[in-house]
């Protein structure tokens, strides 16, 4: 029974820290641009060589 009383306020105390790491997150914009990386991941960089770095070498 002594357990309740350090586990209970411990597990409300982590999910309040949780939610508030979340609202923080939110308010910061780290959740605006959910696409952009996933796409950028994909773009093939060295396909887009210009010429004239080719033919210096």
């Amino acid at each position: 029974m002594n357990i309740i009383v350090i586990l209970f306020p411990l597990a409300l105390g982590l999910g309040l820290l949780g939610l508030g790491a979340f609202f923080w997150c939110m308010r910061s914009g780290q959740f605006a641009d959910l696409e952009g990386a996933a796409w950028r991941v994909l773009q093939d960089d060295d396909a887009a060589a210009p010429p004239a770095e080719k033919q210096a070498r």
